[in-house]
């Protein structure tokens, strides 16, 4: 049987398991601190020494430096040197001696750098060994401090032969050597004075130190092949390894550090290069500490922080422990809880009063099982009313079903219906899809195509196989489907010896999409041979009738001038006549011409024009009518406009006609304006009355034949019906639009357009 931790035990290892990772965390993070605090201060502490007993190394060479200025620079010393003279300059080098005792070897050199005397005044004229140090001096011509090395002989021939103990007077000594130029008041260098302490003599200096800092501190002046120079740490010795390491460092002037071993002893050590005043190396200053102090130190810490550890891993089972046991009593009581309501008992109550967030959890629980009772209740209520619905849906459903097979019995009878009356109409009814194949087919097609609809049915309405200009229908549907989709159109095609009216109409979607066109399709070949016959009959009556109206018109006019004796009222008379004939005259005169318009025999020709002076004749013919209506007629066109292109009389007698209507239309005292304007190759005409606005529904028929907005009884107003019907025919002829809208301000605007001529004056 698999065994599981309880909550307690689970929450007792968690809260051991977070506070000993933390402890284990701060644990190594504080030895990794102490280790690399310990590293920094090792590396702080060989930097400081270093820089220490790099300052200690010319201390005493400076005091020299600064105390052989003042006799360097007296002018009996410029003159011996200048005159050679060499008892002069040993006399000179016994006073420096008197008041530096400690001083070991001083010489005088000439601007050769040869010794001309010494502080052993016995043995002048020997081989200089700092030679380079004085020849530094006098080309510089200002005091050289170096280190240099030199051998127990210099200070055996220029100073005081007790510098070396006499066993070990065959070893090099490093010397801090200073080099002071004379230079005669004519600025002459005449020669330099050199001086020099031995640093390895003794040992003072390393020894001095190693006192200074105590035995942790190792200090040593090794030579260039690291062994030390006598007196300086003899008891320095370096494995082969170690001194192969470091020598590549020192020979690029860089300053070596690392990890050494003198002896047994482990070292964090630096060793910086000593250099002549050329720039050679003769050898290096080391200077070690030694990491056993910095053990013992960091050991005692470490125990320190051990205990401190373990302390803390103790406290920390015991926070554990209490932890654990006062987080799992109202877990197991919460756990208890979920199992009764799993269970099925909703009034059971978890008793936790405490104001944590347990108390909080608890309280959401029985509020929690508070809801679920309220809901179990809710559910079983809603259960029996969900009964009850279900049994009227059912009952619903049943009468849906019921409707639905009406609904579906009419619609096939309504689908009979349409059948029986597309196969009766005598239009021809072709319907396509949004992919243009045809879908319906009528008879009244099929007599007028001469094909078979299941010839057609699938097809796509490009593949109609027919004679004539159904190709002109195709490329309306193609424009349909890309232009605007409420739109529909007209075509009058020719297929064979018939004359075809098509009328086109697209199928939207719900969603407005183009679903296909709706065509159809009326055999207008008997209409249009009854217009021809219709016209040709008008033609020829008016015509007929012309002839005699001129002749009685005539005779009207001559009676009226010449006859006498007439009484006012026969005279009257005589004069209706006169003007029902010219009426008549007039009204033959609009029938021929649209009769001629319409066949297409009606030629106009054109010429360049001046629009205001059309306007101005033009309200020149109708200014009486206008006066006599008391309407201003005003032109306004800019005299600046282009002119048109057009024939004279035809467009006069469109402005006469608009500005006639115009003045008709209009109140009394209300002006009728004309304006023109230029847009692109066209120039737009507006007549502008203030009369009352035409109504929506006689727009459409304002530019038919026959077509009155004034009643035939009333007289004034009253007109054949063909003015504005010429109006449209005549520019159309100028292949111009003429169309009519509101004013701005109100009354009635008609406009035409008329062509630019394109050689403009």
């Amino acid at each position: 049987m698999k065994r599981h931790l309880s909550i307690r035990v689970k929450l007792f290892l968690s809260i051991l398991l977070a506070i000993i990772a933390s402890y284990s965390v701060l644990l190594i993070t504080t030895l990794r601190n102490i280790d690399a605090s310990f590293e920094e201060k090792i590396s702080r502490d060989l930097e400081a020494n270093l820089r220490f007993v790099r300052y200690q190394l010319f201390t005493g060479a400076n005091q020299v430096k600064y105390a052989l200025l003042l006799p360097a620079s007296q002018v009996k010393t410029k003159e011996y040197l200048l005159r050679r003279d060499t008892a002069g300059l040993s006399g000179v080098l016994r006073d420096i001696k008197e008041s530096l005792p400690f001083l070991r070897f001083a010489v005088f050199v000439d601007s050769s750098a040869k010794v001309l005397a010494s502080l052993n005044g016995e043995r002048n004229g020997f081989p200089f060994e700092l030679k380079s140090l004085a020849e530094s001096a006098l080309s510089k011509r200002e005091p050289v401090l170096s280190c240099e090395t030199a051998s127990p002989a210099l200070f055996q021939q220029a100073g005081d032969a007790r510098a070396l103990s006499p066993e070990k007077s065959g070893d090099s000594l490093l010397v801090a050597a200073v080099a002071i130029p004379i230079i005669h008041d004519t600025g002459r260098v005449v020669g330099s004075l050199v001086s020099g302490i031995p640093i390895t003599k003794n040992a003072v200096l390393p020894y001095r130190l190693q006192e200074a800092f105590g035995s942790d501190l190792h200090l040593a002046f090794l030579q260039r092949n690291l062994k030390p120079f006598h007196g300086a740490g003899d008891d320095f010795d370096l494995p082969d390894a170690t001194v192969r390491a470091i020598l590549p460092v020192l020979a690029t002037g860089s300053t070596y550090r690392g990890e050494v071993r003198i002896g047994d002893t482990p070292f964090k050590a630096a060793f910086e290069p000593i250099r002549t005043v050329r720039g050679d190396m003769i050898g290096s200053l080391s200077v070690a500490l030694s990491r056993e102090y910095f053990t013992r130190m960091r050991k005692d810490r470490f125990d320190g922080i051990l205990a401190s550890a373990l302390f803390g891993a103790l406290f920390s089972l015991i926070i554990a422990y209490f932890a654990s046991r006062h987080f799992a009593v109202p877990l197991k009581e919460l756990s208890r809880g979920v199992q009764c309501i799993e269970a099925g008992n909703l009034d059971f109550r978890v008793a936790i009063d405490s104001p944590d967030e347990f108390g909080a959890l608890a309280g959401s629980f029985n509020r929690m099982a508070d809801t679920l009772r309220e809901r179990d209740t809710t559910i079983k209520n809603k259960t029996l009313d969900l009964e009850v619905l279900n049994r009227c849906l059912h009952e619903m459903n049943e009468l849906l079903e019921s409707n639905v097979a009406e609904r579906t019995a009419e619609l096939a009878m309504e689908k009979g219906r349409l059948e029986a009356i597309l196969t009766s109409m005598a239009e021809g009814m072709v319907v396509t899809d949004r992919e243009n194949r045809v879908i319906l087919f009528n008879p009244a097609a099929q007599r007028i195509f001469g094909i078979a609809p299941y010839k057609m049915i699938g097809r796509h309405v490009e593949n109609i196989d027919v004679k004539g200009g159904f190709h002109h229908v195709v490329n309306s549907i193609r424009d349909m489907r890309t232009g605007d989709l409420l739109t529909g159109g007209e075509k009058d095609i020719t297929v064979g010896q018939k004359k075809l009216r098509v009328s086109l109409s697209p199928l939207l979607d719900k969603s407005w999409e183009f679903a296909g066109i709706v065509m159809s399709i009326r055999d207008v070949t008997h209409e249009d041979e009854v217009n021809r016959m219709k016209t040709e009959f008008i033609s020829t009556v008016s015509h007929e009738l012309k002839t005699p109206l001129t002749s009685m018109k005539g005779s009207l006019q001559i009676i009226l001038g010449r006859g006498e004796g007439f009484t006012e009222t026969e005279r009257e008379l005589l004069r209706v006549c006169l003007r029902n004939t010219d009426r008549l005259i007039r009204l033959i005169s609009d029938i021929l011409d649209i009769s001629k318009m319409e066949s297409g025999n009606y030629e106009l020709s054109m010429k360049p024009l001046s629009l205001e002076k059309l306007v101005d004749e033009s309200v020149a013919e109708i200014r009486a009518f206008a006066e006599e209506h008391g309407i201003p007629v005003v032109n306004g066109i800019d005299p600046g406009l282009p002119l048109a292109f057009g024939n004279h009389d035809r467009l006069v007698q469109v402005l006469t006609n608009l500005l006639s209507n115009a003045v008709k239309f209009s109140p009394r005292g209300k002006e009728v304006r004309v304006d023109a304007r230029t847009e692109g190759d066209f120039i737009v005409v507006s007549v502008h009355d203030r009369g009352k606005a035409i109504e929506r529904k006689d727009r459409d028929k304002l530019f038919h034949k026959f077509s009155q907005l004034g009643g035939a009884n009333n007289g004034e107003r009253g007109g054949t019906g063909l003015g504005l019907a010429i109006c449209r025919e005549i520019i159309e002829l100028h292949h111009g639009t003429i169309y009519y809208r509101t004013g701005s301000g109100g009354g009635n605007t008609f406009c035409f357009t008329v062509p630019v001529c394109g050689e403009q004056p």
